[in-house]
């Protein structure tokens, strides 16, 4: 009996001492990539700091053991290890190598997530909300005036769904202005200006924008896919300038608005002509053609590959388990590098036609990120489609990057590297 108890009690401190953290592989060999975003975000909401181990087997997760933890990686799917203390002793000191280009960025607290998307998101769903709520990610959604009343100070990382910040009501006018969706989506935003004190969805739209910008500036993290990343920067550049048709506000537009327009005041574009006609569904040549030389078959994009000991930034942004992403369209499918600013940095581009589709930069305090197209599991989402079902694509590189970005805010701030 006396040696059964002390073997017991052995076996106890040895798995105490020498299986102390979890491990959470994210290269091809894990199950359900997407959902280990959230059992990282889950930690983090329970205090428990997570090691992100940079080029580490696809960007994998490290934390000391938790039972809690370890139980929902089995309800949600989520392959795991259980590694001794020495082990994952020797993992880090691999990763110190000067030679490695691998590191290890500690997480510390779980961010405040806010979505900027309207009541019932006509006409579109959103790729990140369905990715949030898949990974089990909590988030809260915001719109005009909750903005507009400076509630974005209590959020750290701010999504921009796909909104026309031009006023322009997402140049859906040829194809569906007698849609009853558009005619109300049409009515609800002007009532909405009316009830904020503006006059023209374009102008209250342009306040909203500048409070984001106030946002980033004052060290927030912003991120916009799709028509979100023009439309914003047109938006910011056409300051105190009427761009709209008056099919959209009642009068013409300024027929000097393309030579009036600001770039300085622009997060990512600049030297862009505008299109003005209704009946083209596009906002300016920003954007690539809708008619791109490019077969599906044949479309993706790769990531660039970044120094994660000196570039831990775009290091975070860019964690895949694979370099090659397949390409997405949407209303804003990929950006002419012509147009692109100098400073910003390009994380993902098709070479093969010379566009860009992710892009980062720096503002004031804070940071954003633009992504090209509408869902990365659906090539040409159309209006009216399902949402894709998430439970089929699990391990989908494409939403990977939209959650490197849910994650970047919780980060250390002190061990970044630029």
């Amino acid at each position: 009996m006396q040696k059964s108890v002390l073997f017991l009690l052995f076996s106890l401190w040895t798995s105490i001492t020498y299986a102390s953290y979890t491990l959470i592989p994210m290269d091809e060999s894990q199950a359900n990539h997407l959902k280990a975003y959230g059992i990282a975000y889950l930690a983090l909401e329970k205090g428990i700091d997570v090691d992100w181990l940079l080029n580490y087997k696809g960007g994998s997760f490290a934390l000391k053991s938790s039972p809690i933890i370890e139980k929902e990686c089995i309800i949600r799917g989520v392959k795991y290890q259980t590694i001794a203390d020495a082990t994952m002793t020797a993992i880090l000191s691999e990763i110190a190598q000067p030679e490695e280009n691998m590191d290890a960025v500690r997480l510390e607290k779980a961010p405040k997530i806010a979505v900027y998307s309207p009541p019932g998101k006509l006409p579109w769903d959103d790729a990140v909300t369905l990715v949030l709520t898949y990974a089990e990610i909590p988030y809260t959604v915001i719109y005009d005036t909750e903005i507009l009343n400076n509630q974005l100070a209590l959020y750290d990382w701010l999504h921009l769904h796909h909104e026309d910040f031009t006023g322009q009501y997402g140049k859906f006018y040829s194809s569906f202005h007698n849609a009853p969706w558009y005619i109300q989506q049409q009515k609800d935003a002007e009532q909405l200006a009316k009830s904020l004190g503006y006059d023209k969805v374009s102008k209250e739209k342009l306040a909203v924008s500048k409070k984001i910008k106030e946002f980033v500036v004052g060290g927030g993290f912003m991120f916009a896919m799709c028509s979100a990343t023009d439309s914003y920067d047109i938006a910011l550049s056409a300051d105190g300038i009427d761009i709209c048709h008056q099919v959209y506000d009642g009068d013409p537009a300024d027929p000097q608005a393309q030579q009036k327009l600001d770039y300085s005041k622009t997060f990512a574009f600049e030297n862009f002509k505008l299109s003005m006609n209704p009946m083209e569904y596009e906002y300016s040549d920003i954007d690539v053609p809708p008619m791109r030389p490019m077969e599906e078959r044949l479309d993706f994009f790769s990531l660039f590959e970044f120094s994660a000991k000196w570039d831990q930034v775009p290091s975070m942004l860019t964690q895949n388990h694979t370099r090659l992403i397949k390409g997405f369209m949407g209303q804003t499918t990929a950006f002419k590098k012509r147009v692109i600013k100098k400073d910003v940095l390009i994380m993902g581009e098709n070479k093969t036609i010379d566009e860009a589709k992710y892009l980062h930069g720096e503002l004031g305090k804070g940071t954003w990120t633009f992504y090209g197209g509408h869902d990365p599991e659906d090539y040409r989402h159309l209006v009216g489609d399902p949402p894709t079902d998430l439970n089929l694509h699990p391990n989908s590189p494409g939403y990977r990057l939209i959650l490197n970005n849910i994650l970047f805010p919780a980060a250390k701030k002190k061990e970044r590297k630029t």
